[in-house]
């Protein structure tokens, strides 16, 4: 799966209709809505503002709206175009100006898959991969137990604390998070103890 950390814009006529593509990084439904309300305002008297959006590389959420479109012609082909370049925590807006031609639902989803595409295409895509964070505490002399759990569930330490304890918080990939749970629950007799803290990202 891959974020974006940039905007990027895109734009073309189809029989006498424009189409302005809009892409930008979203976290948060909301912060999404406020990007969509900046282009509202740009664009106003635009016939249609379509788009989709996809969130939470962990649990990946989605959305997608016609806005007046024949339904499944607008969002949709915005959303699979996003579903097929693995983009999650962004959104991308199409602004429609009629052009006085109708394009048919084909010509629609060409249209509107188009000027997402476009957009994607021009992005700076950066690799992240879903993981499941755990705090795991445990004492000095276990230490090389510890970094043969590190080597062999490719864990990244997110934090660590050194005082009478060692206290790490580490990012485990979604795939193998169950191993590592699993091994740790039979490591309480090395008083090694951990506590499953959610799902999280990271750069891949």
């Amino acid at each position: 799966m891959f974020s974006i950390n940039n905007f990027t814009e895109s734009s073309f006529r189809e029989r006498g209709s424009k189409f302005l593509g809009f892409l930008f990084p979203a976290d948060s439904e909301d912060s999404f809505a406020v990007e969509l309300e900046k282009l509202k305002s740009k664009y106003p008297d635009a016939t249609h503002h379509c788009y989709g959006w996809r969130l939470n590389p962990a649990q990946p959420k989605e959305f997608s709206t016609d806005d007046g479109e024949p339904s499944g012609t607008a969002g949709l082909p915005i959303l699979n175009q996003l579903r097929s370049f693995e983009v999650v925590n962004a959104g991308i807006v199409v602004v429609r100006y009629y052009g006085g031609t109708k394009l048919g639902k084909s010509g629609l989803i060409e249209a509107y898959g188009l000027a997402a595409k476009q957009c994607l295409e021009k992005a700076s895509l950066v690799s992240i991969k879903p993981v499941r964070l755990f705090e795991v505490q445990y004492h000095y002399p276990e230490e090389n137990t510890i970094q043969q759990l590190i080597n062999n569930y490719d864990l990244k330490i997110m934090e660590s604390e050194y005082l009478e304890k060692v206290i790490l918080k580490v990012a485990c990939p979604i795939k193998t998070a169950p191993g590592f749970e699993k091994e740790l629950s039979g490591m309480e007799h090395l008083n090694i103890t951990s506590q499953k803290l959610g799902e999280h990202f990271i750069p891949g």
